[in-house]
Parts: C-alpha cells; sequence; structure tokens
C-alpha cells in the first residue's frame, strides 16, 4: 500500500472528479486492499462474489455472495462516491433498491436505510484503494491529449484493441438501430415509410438531415407512390413541400413543376405543410450536395425503387455496390446545380462519397433495426459484412487514430474509431474503453508521464 499520507493527497486533489465507473472498476476486479475488510459499522466482510455488473436501471452489481458480519448474504451492490447519494439519488424509497446488500462508497458520511428502515452496511474504499493506482486512473482521465490514452496507446496489445474497436461498432449500430426502430414505432410499424424517411434524412448528410426528415414526414411515401409512374409529378411533390417551389422561374422545367405542384397541392390538402426554404442550408457546401441536387437524386431513386425496404435491405447482398446506386436524375440535372442556373460540369448522380455514406449511414442501421425488430441476426452480419466491404472514411478522428497506429482498412473500422474516439474518448469513459481498462490494470506506472 502506499503512503497514508501521499494516497490521501491523491485522493484529496482528485475527489471531485473522479467518476463512478472507477468504483464499478475497483469492485468488478476487487482492486482494494482487503486485509481485515470490515464495514463502516465494524463487522467483518468476505467477498464471495463480486457480481455481475448491471448495464440498465437498477442497483450495480446483481448476483453477489458476501459474509458479512459471519453471515452469508446474496443480494445486489450499490455504488455512489458518497454515501449520501443514497439518499439525493432517493433510493430510500425505491423497493428495487430493497435487495442491496452492501453499499460501496468512495467516501463515507451518512447512515442509509432500505424502504423498511432497516440500516444498510456500507463499504468505503477511500482508504484501501492504492494511490499508485489512482494515479493511473487520473492520468488517463485527465490527460490534455485529444486521444487520453495517446501517449501509451503503443503499449497496448492488438487484441485489447480489436475488442475495442468490435464493441464500439456494435454500440454505434445498436444506437442508430434505436433511432430507426424509433421512426418505425413513429410510423405504427410500417417499414416502407421508416425506409423513406430514413433514406431521405440521410441524403441531407448532417447539414440538411433535420429538413429533408421534416420533408419526409410532409409528404407521406404513400402519397408520393400515387404517383409512382410519374417522375416528373414526384419532383413536383418533393421541391413544392421543400418549399423550393415558390419563386418566379426562368427555364420551362421548374415553371413545369410549379404548375404540377399547384394542381397536386390543392387535390391533396397540402397548403401550410411545406418545410419553407428558410430551411435549407446552401453555405459551404458543395454543389453536389446542394438541396435541390439531393431532392433530384431522392425522387428518382424512388422512382426507379418500388419496393424502397426491400430494395435497401437487398443492398447490403449486393455483389456490386456501387451498381446498387447507380440511378441518375432527371435531365434538367444533368446540367444543373440548382434551378436557372445551368453549369458546365455537373456531378448529379450519386458519386462514391454519396453511395458511401448512404450505405454506412442508412443501408446499415437499416439492416440491424430490422435483425432487432424482426430476431434474424443474420441481417446484422450483413451490416457487418456490408461496412467490411466499404473503403475507410477520411476525417480528422480517423487520421489522429491512425497517427496513433490505430488498423482503419475499411468502413467497420473507420465507424468503430469515430464511436469510440466520441463515446469514450471525448468524454474521458476509459474504463468504459478494453483499452483503457488494460492500460489501468496492467501497464506499470512508468508508461505514465509524472504530473
Amino acid at each position: 500500500m502506499a503512503a497514508p499520507a501521499e494516497a490521501c493527497r491523491i485522493i484529496y486533489l482528485y475527489f471531485v472528479r473522479m467518476h463512478e465507473s472507477f468504483l464499478q472498476f475497483l469492485w468488478n476486479y476487487q482492486l482494494f486492499d482487503k486485509h481485515d475488510l470490515r464495514t463502516e459499522e465494524g463487522e467483518p466482510v468476505q467477498v464471495l462474489r463480486a457480481g455481475t455488473l448491471n448495464t440498465n436501471a437498477g442497483p450495480d452489481f446483481s448476483e453477489a455472495r458476501l459474509l458479512i458480519g459471519g453471515v452469508e448474504w446474496v443480494g445486489q451492490v450499490e455504488l455512489h462516491l458518497r454515501t449520501s447519494d443514497w439518499l439525493l439519488h432517493k433510493h430510500q424509497t425505491n423497493r428495487a433498491y430493497d435487495a442491496v446488500i452492501l453499499h460501496v462508497v468512495w467516501q463515507h458520511d451518512a447512515t442509509v436505510v432500505r424502504t423498511d428502515g432497516t440500516p444498510i452496511p456500507t463499504l468505503a474504499l477511500e482508504r484501501r484503494t492504492h494511490g499508485r493506482l489512482l494515479h493511473k486512473y487520473q492520468y488517463l482521465l485527465h490527460n490534455a491529449g485529444v486521444i487520453p490514452c495517446q501517449a501509451q496507446f503503443g503499449q497496448v496489445p492488438p487484441l485489447y484493441v480489436r475488442q475495442a474497436l468490435d464493441a464500439a461498432v456494435d454500440r454505434r449500430f445498436r444506437r442508430k438501430a434505436g433511432a430507426v426502430l424509433e421512426l418505425l414505432r413513429g410510423n405504427r410499424g410500417d417499414w416502407e415509410e421508416t425506409a423513406y424517411q430514413l433514406l431521405a434524412q440521410t441524403m441531407g448528410t448532417k447539414v440538411n438531415a433535420a429538413p429533408f426528415l421534416r420533408l419526409a414526414r410532409a409528404l407521406p411515401l404513400k402519397l408520393l407512390r400515387k404517383h409512382g409512374n410519374s417522375l416528373l409529378a414526384m419532383e413536383a411533390l418533393l421541391f413544392g413541400q421543400a418549399g423550393l417551389l415558390e419563386s418566379p422561374f426562368a427555364d420551362a422545367y421548374p415553371r413545369e413543376l410549379q404548375r404540377e405542384y399547384g394542381f397536386l397541392r390543392h387535390k391533396y390538402g397540402l397548403e401550410g405543410s411545406q418545410v419553407g426554404a428558410v430551411a435549407w442550408k446552401w453555405a459551404r457546401l458543395r454543389p453536389a450536395n446542394f438541396p435541390e441536387v439531393r431532392i433530384a437524386q431522392l425522387a428518382a431513386l424512388l422512382f426507379e425503387r418500388k419496393n424502397l425496404c426491400s430494395a435497401l435491405l437487398e443492398m447490403g447482398q449486393a455483389a456490386d455496390l456501387p451498381a446498387a446506386l447507380r440511378i441518375a436524375p432527371s435531365a434538367y440535372w444533368q446540367s444543373h446545380y440548382q434551378f436557372d442556373k445551368p453549369s458546365a460540369k455537373v456531378q448529379s448522380s450519386f458519386g462514391a462519397a454519396s453511395q458511401e455514406n448512404l450505405l454506412i449511414n442508412a443501408v446499415a442501421p437499416l439492416l440491424t433495426a430490422y435483425a432487432v425488430e424482426k430476431d434474424e441476426m443474420g441481417y446484422y452480419g450483413e451490416a457487418v459484412q456490408l461496412l467490411e466491404r466499404l473503403p475507410a472514411e477520411e476525417n480528422r478522428i480517423t487520421r489522429d487514430w491512425q497517427a496513433l497506429g490505430l488498423p482503419v482498412a475499411n468502413a467497420f473500422d473507420s465507424q468503430g474509431s469515430i464511436e469510440l474516439f466520441n463515446h469514450c474518448c471525448s468524454e474521458n469513459r476509459c474504463l468504459q474503453c478494453p483499452v483503457g481498462f488494460y492500460l489501468l490494470k496492467n501497464a506499470p506506472l512508468e508508461l505514465v508521464p509524472p504530473r
């Protein structure tokens, strides 16, 4: 054990910034001094089984087995930084916490009870944790680097790095699938409408994702399907509901769209439901990503793919991925990025980057959501294989990881590296990452630069 004065100094400096995940780590792996282990009430404690970490609501560990005062207990273990957090979280009035057999805390500052008034034994780890372990944790937590473990990353075995990427991709898949299933619930289980809204949102990229989703909701796919044999009518409905047909035009094509939309708007009672031109953004976008081009591409895709959900799901198995999205919009958009503004060189069909964006951010999440909803995990495997077939994305995050030696060979790896950075690194959740776990549990303190 470290000298008490040194351990207390480190604890004093960093206690206010500690995360509860560190306590979970200490308890799960029993990384504290267990010599003459006693509760704050003075009863001896022997840990027969630490329990299973609970990632859902309720106490932190379940199915723990403990000897407390010579009596064997089986139940749950709750963790808090301070004992008084039990009262702060109102566990004393929540019957879900009546099965807690031990309250593990960092600092003991109160007495707590169950809903029936019986006291809960408390174990404090403040003076039982090695100062060197706390030093390593605090270095990871508060390192000024963009990636907290960047100075030590080269010391991590490849197995832990691979585990980190795989877990990150799985978390990203399930989070995106959750968003798709939320759309599905809003559409009362209609997969076609859900696929349409997801596709529209994805085609807007980050900049125009929100207005594209609003457009899809303002113009249901079932209504568009009534004019599935007329690309002009589908374009008129989409551009009109987007609010992009309000200006006077010189070209014949947009004027024809205006006339068609005027008729259809009155026929279907669409007045007042338009998204509005002010919702769309053009600044700092490449012309190929302008809203007009994207809407024209969406119309062409809907015109060509009659069964949209099935078509998107089948893209995960397509032998030639680019061919699956090799769809060109109507002739006008071969020479325009915007109405009344001809351009000499126009990339109007889906470019490589656009294809990859749709496959990564629409098709893969749809496959995962379908797998979860239908309990057919073969679709999940297709989503994984799809990303493994696509080239890696290139951005600041992937470049930072590659500079540290992280293998980013394909879109599976790049999606994992992005999720790892956003979910763990940028939020200092090092103990939720296999790399951070390895460094804290195994790496010698000498790898941690002095503060």
